[in-house]
């Protein structure tokens, strides 16, 4: 897709005009500030499985420093927070390096947002609202209609026990036991982890978010990296995912606010990430760290595929149809 069949998309970006200034009326009238922070930055994030573009900055005296392509806003936004800014928005333009599909692209926008004060539960009633302002009661995209009348919101646990038949917290950290549970042969190499998120992609994935929207809650502790354990159960993390149409919608936290603890996961993270890609490193973001040393108040914050929101709300079956110009190959 280019220039050349334009037209052919133009339906699917008007509509997705209508939503972007649908979306920013509806912060807006909450009391959120639009926030606009850099793209190139010294450290793009920590995610394991998330690979970076690389770039570099030429100062005019001559030398220079890499740089990276962020693939989320979050440590910018939350030193916005650390340093006092209250409720923020912004839709960024993110990257991540060796993606494309129908659902994704290396070039995207995210919507995130942050609520200080706010709780998890906060934030899911939150975006239940945004979607029902921003979109049709019912919408139908991938070959799916999905009611936004009801939201269900099902733990991970939850899910496993209904959809693979397995105990995940019982079996957490033994591949073995949690196959065994779940009537499937460990692969060659593979972890609890890897099995985890098998299971997750096979089963579970499949099964929600067909004929309303899912909220996917309290994650495994080791699957929320930037989130706090829940104090009721430390063995999960105060993290949910959002899913409508087959999709994943939206990914959020109760925001880990603990400097140290930020310190130590992004070492693990940092090993984990070598162990597995191996490929090229940056220091580590110790402004962010900082921030959060100095005070990162108690919030929630969330980050949304505005691109599939985009595609719930025209009815789009890819999401190169919601881009104004897609990428090139």
């Amino acid at each position: 897709m280019s220039w050349r069949n334009l037209p052919d998309r133009l339906p699917f970006l008007r509509r997705r005009g209508l939503l972007t200034a649908g979306t920013r009326a509806f912060f807006t009238a909450r009391g959120y500030t639009e926030v606009e922070t850099p793209y190139a930055v010294p450290a793009p994030g920590e995610e394991v499985h998330l690979a970076s573009f690389r770039t570099r900055r030429l100062r005019p005296d001559g030398s220079g420093q890499d740089l990276w392509l962020h693939t989320s806003p979050e440590f910018a936004m939350k030193k916005l927070l650390a340093g006092g800014a209250g409720r923020i928005f912004q839709f960024a333009r993110v990257w991540r390096n060796g993606e494309g599909s129908d659902l994704h692209a290396p070039e995207f926008t995210m919507l995130e947002w942050y609520r200080p004060g706010g709780t998890l539960a906060d934030l899911m009633d939150e975006t239940e609202a945004l979607l029902r302002a921003v979109l049709p009661p019912v919408v139908t995209c991938r070959g799916l209609t999905v009611d936004l009348a009801r939201f269900e919101r099902l733990t991970v646990a939850e899910a496993f026990a209904r959809h693979v038949g397995a105990d995940l917290l019982a079996t957490a950290d033994d591949a073995p036991a949690l196959a065994a549970q779940a009537g499937t042969r460990l692969r060659e190499g593979e972890g609890w982890e890897d099995l985890f998120f098998r299971l997750l992609l096979e089963r579970v994935e499949p099964a929600i978010g067909r004929t309303h929207p899912t909220f996917l809650t309290h994650w495994p502790a080791a699957q929320a990296a930037l989130a706090r354990r829940d104090p009721a159960d430390p063995r999960v993390a105060e993290r949910f995912e959002l899913f409508a149409c087959g999709m994943e919608l939206a990914n959020a936290f109760a925001e880990l606010t603990d400097a140290a603890e930020q310190r130590s996961r992004f070492i693990a993270d940092r090993a984990r990430r070598h162990a597995l890609y191996g490929g090229p490193d940056w220091e580590m973001d110790e402004d962010f760290l900082a921030a959060l040393a100095a005070g990162l108040p108690d919030c929630a914050g969330i980050a949304l595929g505005f691109d599939r929101l985009a595609m719930l709300a025209g009815g789009a079956d890819r999401i190169e149809q919601v881009l104004w110009l897609p990428p090139q190959d």
